[in-house]
């Protein structure tokens, strides 16, 4: 990181240089977009020849990112978005790479490439949704700065909405990705295969093309490094670093690493050793994955280790995966308050009428934000006990195309027009339920 910090400050000082003496091309490939932009326009200002030392020197940070964190300066955050306004929460499934291939030409069965349909966004749809809410207002904050918990009259720990304080004209957002565990089947039908680190310091997607089988390295291709390159180009659309929030399974490891205990194989199999020695070497090549990502503004979450539906379990099942997760996936992204339900599937059927044993069990974890799906950014402090639930919107094939009856368009409205987002020609002929323009 430091070589990659003191390769921005050169590049910064080679332009400052090339513009005072009228002459270069700028070569802005070796810094983000905000970083560069910002070197350039200190080279750009105009200084008296008779004292070049006096030219303003652009910022210089360590990290690039540190250019996102410090973009809103505290005199910027003069509106205050209160507890009784909303903060919107959208979440997606990992993005499909080559979605020609995974909606038509793989292997995968109908049934298969019409449930990518359903729950996934092509790149393409993907980059023009985040163009579109960034054009709408919204800026990413930290689901983790929304709530906190504070202690009641009667001495009892409850949560509560805390009051943003956000730059005038912005609107609060906060973003989710499920299952970046990168299972097989998504290896086999035109996903990236895992997030690593490159010799630049930063996110990067491996991916194999599924035409040629040609293994490289991504950032256009893969929803996490897409959303670091936008945040990068549009600073103002993360408040304080803000990123998104990995809502994380264990049951094929994690970001594309098998770090999971294969518990099929005994501990005094003669295959365990190699087992584990290949156990290990996974979980250390996740370690930096983790480091970076956590530096440069991404949280985690739960999606519980199995997936499993946590409306329908018993307790005994739900205690025995809540362990394995914390043992397996817990150990290596760091605690967590908050859980996103597999399927939407609420605890006990229905946690926000009644507070049953599966949801005190999992409070009683440290769990306190619980997430499900819905047709709207909901959220309901229960009076019970120390915990929230919420619902978030799903950008996917069901609600671009309009849902049911087509009344899934306006839901989304706020965020994007999904018949401007929509790739028909790419999808399978599934039809839409709304009114073209």
């Amino acid at each position: 990181m430091k070589r990659f910090a003191a390769l921005l400050l050169g590049v910064a000082m080679l332009l400052s240089l090339l513009t005072a003496c009228g002459g270069g091309d700028r070569d802005e490939t070796a810094a983000p977009a905000e970083t560069a932009e910002q070197a350039a326009d200190t080279a750009d200002a105009e200084v008296p020849d008779a004292a070049p030392e006096e030219q303003p020197e652009a910022p210089q940070y360590d990290d690039p990112y540190d250019a996102v964190k410090n973009y809103w300066k505290p005199e910027q955050l003069t509106q205050a978005w209160g507890p009784d306004q909303v903060v919107e929460h959208l979440f997606f499934h990992p993005i499909i790479a080559y979605p020609k291939y995974a909606f038509h030409e793989s292997g995968a069965s109908e049934a298969q490439r019409y449930g990518l349909d359903d729950w996934m966004v092509t790149v393409d749809e993907y980059n023009k949704i985040l163009q579109s809410v960034y054009d709408k207002g919204y800026i990413l904050v930290r689901m983790e700065d929304v709530w906190s918990e504070y202690t009641n009259d009667a001495g009892e720990q409850r949560m509560q909405r805390n009051t943003l304080m956000l730059p005038e004209g912005k609107k609060p957002l906060v973003i989710s990705f499920d299952d970046v565990n990168y299972y097989p089947y998504m290896l086999e039908e035109g996903f990236t295969s895992k997030l690593v680190v490159g010799d630049d310091g930063e996110i990067w997607a491996e991916c194999t093309d599924p035409y040629t089988g040609e293994e490289f390295l991504t950032k256009e291709l893969d929803a996490t490094p897409i959303l670091d390159t936008f945040v990068y180009e549009h600073p103002d659309f993360s408040l304080n670093g803000a990123k998104a929030i990995f809502s994380l399974t264990g049951y094929y490891g994690i970001l594309g690493y098998r770090t999971q205990d294969d518990r099929d194989i005994a501990k005094d199999s003669p295959d365990r050793p190699a087992f584990e020695a290949y156990r290990a070497a996974e979980i250390e090549a996740v370690k930096p994955v983790i480091e970076r990502l956590k530096e440069t503004g991404w949280t985690f979450g739960s999606h519980t280790w199995g997936h499993i539906r946590l409306a329908s379990k018993p307790l005994q099942t739900v205690i025995n995966d809540t362990e394995r997760w914390a043992d397996e996936v817990g150990s290596l992204v760091g605690p967590t308050q908050i859980l996103f339900y597999p399927h939407g599937g609420r605890p006990d059927g229905d946690d926000w009428k009644k507070t049953g044993p599966i949801f005190r069990y999992l409070q009683g974890q440290g769990f306190r934000v619980f997430a499900s799906v819905g047709t709207s950014s909901f959220s309901y402090i229960k009076p019970d006990i120390c915990a929230v639930i919420c619902d978030r919107l799903h950008p996917d094939g069901t609600t671009l195309r309009g849902g049911s009856d087509g009344r899934t368009l306006n839901w989304y409205i706020q965020f994007y027009d999904a018949r401007d987002i929509i790739d028909l020609e790419v999808r399978p002929p599934l039809g839409v339920t709304w009114q073209s323009k």
